[in-house]
């Protein structure tokens, strides 16, 4: 990230555990099919680490290195680590528009729910190619707010995620970014590209609406926070996010 962009989401307690739910096998499916056991990879915006260390345990033979902007994230992610005694994942601090990597050495970048957040991601992806060996891969996902099914909602809940998004763009982002992968992985020069997309449901509703209540809470937007506190009570509700990956190939 820029010095102009900002973390939408934050590093609060909650929003930590939100992220770090995530898994390899619960959102990064999409990459597996790839990954082979002698592979170096790349990890961009691996947050604490809960997705990297699912990597590194398909590359026995390889390495992954996870980055991210966030101090605390890395520490929490490199104690992990260290508890694990994960012998071939490392952890850096580092922004994806300059990674500290030689040309050509990573067989596939991975990168999960970051390009949603950065204001150039074309910029971001030339990078992920200039790091890849020929004929490597890079496999991204993030969501596109603009195919989420939210239910009941009301306007007061259309409000609040309208906020949502608009703090994600004044913070450099884009919520609808998900759709156009395909074309920023084809402007960094990848081929072979192939996008797909899928749906998370959360339940019980409380995943998604505490967080996202403590990110208006952040955002100074208290009558938003009650907004979805009180919409993760509703009896029958639904919060489908709509998730795109992307994986395309730099040219051999």
């Amino acid at each position: 990230m820029t010095s102009s962009e900002r973390y939408t989401l934050g590093y609060s307690e909650t929003a930590v555990g939100f992220v770090g739910r995530r898994t390899l096998e619960s959102h990064g499916a999409f990459f597996v099919p790839y990954v082979r056991a002698d592979m170096d990879v790349l990890d961009c915006g691996c947050g604490p680490g809960s997705m990297t260390f699912g990597i590194a345990a398909r590359t026995a033979r390889g390495t992954v290195v996870g980055i991210d902007m966030d101090p605390s994230q890395i520490d929490v992610a490199k104690r992990i680590a260290a508890e694990c005694r994960a012998p071939n994942v490392e952890f850096r601090q580092a922004s994806v528009y300059r990674l500290p990597f030689e040309a050509r050495c990573f067989d596939a970048v991975f990168s999960h729910a970051l390009f949603e957040h950065i204001s150039d991601p074309v910029t971001a992806a030339k990078e992920c190619f200039r790091v890849l060996k020929p004929g490597g891969i890079v496999a991204l996902a993030t969501p596109d707010w603009g195919g989420f099914i939210v239910e009941p909602m009301t306007p007061a809940l259309a409000s609040a995620i309208a906020a949502y998004e608009a703090h994600l763009a004044a913070n450099g982002g884009d919520a609808r970014v998900g759709r156009r992968l395909g074309e920023i992985v084809t402007l960094a020069g990848f081929v072979d590209v192939r996008m797909h997309a899928r749906y998370e449901n959360y339940e019980p509703l409380t995943i998604i609406g505490e967080v996202m209540a403590c990110q208006a809470e952040g955002a100074g937007a208290p009558q938003h926070a009650e907004t979805f506190r009180r919409w993760q009570r509703t009896s029958g509700g639904l919060w489908a996010q709509a998730w795109v990956s992307c994986v395309a190939r730099r040219p051999g």
